[in-house]
């Protein structure tokens, strides 16, 4: 595929890019085989792609009362409300390959609630679509309902920003019209 296929705007060749951010992105190539089209299409403006990668590390990477998996498992809920077919089917793959399941992410993204997913997981994701969706509504039964599940407030927090983080992904997907790559698809697909 042409990487001027992958979004409205244009997208730097890998070798024109300042060398922090190629550095970064040839070790993603290393370690996945390709690069993601995000890498490609967020470089368009380096110094936001920059702020973008260390926000989501911030997030994605800690360490957490969240699993990995259940960030993804947020992501991919999320997602989907917003209409985000570059985070749905990235993401989705990741949380194949986190969740060790090969049904999952397709059946968070197409209804959380009738998922092979803990009670837990549920209200996390109840919540998350609260905040994605209805963020003004938020109270502290939410935050009780959530507190009976057994997170913690910080937990709470990190359920919230994920959920607002990918909101703006998804909308930069959306706006860009950010194409995912051909490899997500088949990802995690081959798992017990």
């Amino acid at each position: 595929m042409k990487a001027t296929n992958i979004s409205r705007y244009p997208v730097p060749d890998i070798n024109e890019l300042p060398d922090d951010i190629k550095e970064k992105v040839l070790a993603v190539q290393e370690k996945a085989g390709f690069v993601p089209n995000v890498f490609l299409v967020l470089a368009h403006r380096p110094d936001e792609l920059r702020a973008f990668f260390a926000y989501h590390d911030a997030l994605m990477e800690k360490e957490s009362g969240l699993t990995k998996a259940e960030r993804e498992m947020i992501v991919v809920a999320t997602s989907n409300d917003n209409g985000c077919q570059y985070c749905v089917v990235a993401h989705g793959a990741i949380l194949r390959i986190r969740a060790k399941n090969a049904l999952i992410a397709d059946q968070v993204a197409v209804n959380y609630r009738k998922a092979d997913i803990t009670p837990k997981q549920k209200a996390m994701l109840d919540f998350a679509m609260k905040v994605s969706s209805d963020a003004k509504s938020i109270c502290n039964e939410d935050f009780e309902a959530l507190r009976s599940h057994g997170f913690t407030d910080e937990d709470i927090w990190d359920i919230a920003s994920i959920t607002a983080f990918f909101g703006l992904s998804n909308r930069m997907a959306n706006f860009t019209s950010m194409r995912p790559n051909d490899e997500f698809y088949a990802m995690g697909r081959g798992l017990g």
